[in-house]
């Protein structure tokens, strides 16, 4: 297994300073955003994908860090139902595949999406409860009439184009935001649907990860975040966990995301690892800092020191020899 970071934490640095930046934390692989919500700061496909003196720049300053690219990132709501939102997004992910493929990468992480109520909305429709039976009508139309279709045709164009793993982050928000509804799109629409998995976003639902890695198997996690939640144990207990104040405002929040160590123990995060070495996944965590009580520097650090103990680096067994 392999530690990684997602760098648009760091945007604004230059590609070359942030990859010797994440290298001396320890890190050694990159998850580079290239459109969507994470930006195109170190990887911008409108440029890459038509300069080739530029393209072969960017290549040879990854290859001189010693670091690999674990996927290219470019979360966003391509259904959304302002049509002018969703084509930014849509053409951001299309050209994500196309950047993977020019890179020799199978693999691209994002958001499912998530639609208005109908064909006339502006605004998304998240919808998270059964009663009344209006909801369950959205969810039927969010569901069978856009994001099945969309996810079954953006999936044939990947496809085509050697990507053939797209990993779906479970985020509030978006249609697919937990076990169930992960594995119901990708029943629908095939095994390259899958999980970018990133335990903070279950943890304030009350899930548990450790029980997720077992239930969804190595098959279907493709990539996973190393992000932490907090609960926090008052506001939890008087308003519950679905939270609607702002991010910034944290003093008053049910949960607040938080570096690795400082939601959970170092004890949780090895047996995290574990778990998923045990159902076969073996490949990256890929840090996502965003924790807001901490510097960036001071976050990364913190996170890259608690999982340099954590991750089990070796491959099983190769290193004994029995008499």
């Amino acid at each position: 297994m392999k530690l990684g970071v997602l760098t648009n934490v760091i945007g604004e640095t230059p590609l070359k300073e942030a990859l010797a930046y994440f290298k001396s934390l320890g890190a050694q692989m990159v998850e580079l955003g290239c459109g969507g919500y994470p930006g195109k700061d170190h990887c911008d496909p409108s440029v890459l994908l038509h300069d080739e003196a530029k393209f072969q720049e960017f290549v040879d300053t990854i290859q001189e860090s010693g670091l690999e690219i674990s996927a290219l990132s470019c979360h966003a709501n391509p259904i959304h139902p302002n049509k002018a939102i969703a084509k930014q997004f849509d053409d951001d992910l299309h050209d994500a595949v196309l950047m993977a493929e020019k890179l020799g990468i199978h693999q691209i992480n994002t958001f499912s999406g998530c639609p208005g109520d109908c064909p006339e909305s502006k605004n998304p429709n998240w919808v998270v409860c059964a009663w009344p039976n209006d909801y369950l009508e959205i969810l039927e139309y969010q569901w069978n009439e856009v994001l099945i279709p969309y996810w079954k045709d953006f999936v044939a164009f990947a496809k085509a184009h050697g990507v053939n793993k797209i990993g779906l982050e479970m985020h509030q928000g978006f249609c697919v935001y937990n076990t169930y509804t992960l594995k119901k799109l990708r029943d629908a629409v095939g095994p390259e649907i899958g999980a970018n998995l990133d335990p903070s976003h279950l943890v304030w639902q009350g899930m548990d990860p450790l029980k997720v890695i077992r239930e969804l198997g190595g098959e279907a996690i493709f990539h996973v975040h190393a992000k932490d939640t907090k609960i926090d144990p008052i506001n939890a207990a008087i308003n519950g966990t679905l939270d609607t104040h702002s991010y910034a405002d944290e003093i008053h929040r049910s949960w607040i995301f938080r570096s690795i160590g400082y939601g959970h123990d170092e004890l949780f995060w090895k047996d995290f690892v574990s778990q998923l070495r045990l159902v076969g996944y073996d490949y990256v965590l890929s840090i996502e800092h965003e924790d807001s009580l901490m510097s960036k520097n001071e976050g990364l650090v913190k996170a890259c020191d608690v999982l340099n103990r954590s991750i089990t680096f070796e491959d099983k067994m190769t290193d004994l020899r029995w008499v």
